[in-house]
């Protein structure tokens, strides 16, 4: 006859407890916004690769990454833009007007650089008009980006009369920027796209030049007062925002071969959204750039998801209205939760007394 044990019971001595620095990890974990996100993104990957055969193959996923790889870039400036408290509606408008104006360069014979400084010169552009609109003429952001994301929107329009403009006879070297590879497996824009992540998402950690952006957008009186010129800072944002969809523009324009009126149409809504359900807040005070990456591709593996499940573009927009509002109204309900509950709620302070981020 066989016999069976039963472990004994665990007693309080018997548990051994958390050391304090990984009580504090585990505390900074838990509240990162980005842990969320990571974990729905392997939920995906995870019922997808179940789901679908063709989701895990090479194909789809370099299509997926080429894909996000512009929006992801674009994320990065609006995320800098949200961090500061503005918000930009004209990311779309510069990256088709920045992909037209080079194409038409290009169309006049002028060289690569020629070519490539004139699309970012013309986001360039646009960024210093939308910051001096709102730091010296004190427009809203969110209705000067509209005005220049109008304005952008028909000067595309009036520039290639509605058709698209080719760029077959560009050269070789320019269009390897959106179709080569690295040993003929890695997309290159994908390397340029984590490049420009990993710079900023280091630069918003660690320069203090990107921490007054913080500074600004969580008070701007209080950083005032610090000496913080909150002119400077709204101009650069603007620009910086701009020009990086300058860039996503040109590399778009390398992907397709041509500069179409219809080029970065609603790419503001999806990068707002990215960036918010990554940890940007509306109104301002936080942002990461990790985060906001992390939303592009969990929006770009949703929107892939339901294109292999046979789901039709109408719910596709469907969803990601919804997954819009869902992602606004959590960031306004979070705020409202730390700004309204009572100081006697709050956890007393240990030790030192601890100064407000």
């Amino acid at each position: 006859m066989a016999i069976s044990t039963v472990p004994d019971q665990a007693t309080p001595e018997d548990v051994v407890p958390l050391s304090g620095g990984t009580r504090k990890i585990f505390r900074r974990l838990a509240g990162r916004n980005e842990i969320p996100v990571l974990l729905i993104i392997v939920v995906i990957i995870v019922a997808m690769s179940i789901t679908s055969p063709a989701f895990l193959t090479a194909t789809n996923l370099t299509t997926l990454l080429i894909g996000l790889s512009a929006q992801g870039i674009v994320v990065v400036g609006m995320t800098i833009v949200l961090a500061s408290g503005g918000i930009d509606l004209s990311v779309g408008a510069v990256l088709g007007l920045s992909a037209v104006v080079t194409a038409m360069v290009f169309s006049t014979g002028a060289s690569i650089w020629v070519a490539v400084i004139g699309g970012l010169a013309t986001g360039a552009f646009v960024g210093l008009v939308n910051g001096l609109l709102i730091s010296q003429v004190k427009i809203d952001p969110l209705i000067a980006t509209l005005g220049t994301l109008t304005v952008g929107s028909g000067a595309i329009y009036v520039l290639t009369n509605g058709a698209q403009i080719s760029i077959i006879s560009a050269p070789a070297e320019f269009l390897n920027l959106g179709v080569g590879r690295i040993f003929g497996v890695i997309p290159i824009i994908v390397v340029l796209f984590v490049i420009v992540a990993v710079i900023a998402d280091i630069l918003m950690r660690r320069a203090a030049a990107l921490r007054r952006v913080i500074y600004v957008g969580s008070n701007q009186k209080a950083a005032r007062l610090s000496g913080i010129s909150v002119t400077r800072v709204q101009i650069a944002v603007y620009i910086t925002a701009s020009l990086l969809a300058a860039f996503a523009g040109i590399l778009s324009l390398a992907r397709f071969g041509v500069a179409t009126p219809q080029m970065g149409v609603g790419i503001e809504l999806q990068v707002i959204a990215a960036a918010v359900i990554g940890g940007a807040a509306i109104g301002g005070g936080s942002g990461s750039i990790f985060g906001s990456v992390l939303g592009v591709v969990l929006l770009s593996l949703i929107n892939n998801s339901l294109v292999l499940l046979g789901v039709s573009v109408n719910w596709q927009n469907v969803v990601f209205g919804g997954i819009l509002l869902l992602a606004v109204s959590i960031d306004q309900l979070s705020r409202r939760r730390r700004t309204t509950r009572p100081a006697s709620h709050r956890p007393e302070p240990v030790g030192a007394a601890k100064t407000s981020r």
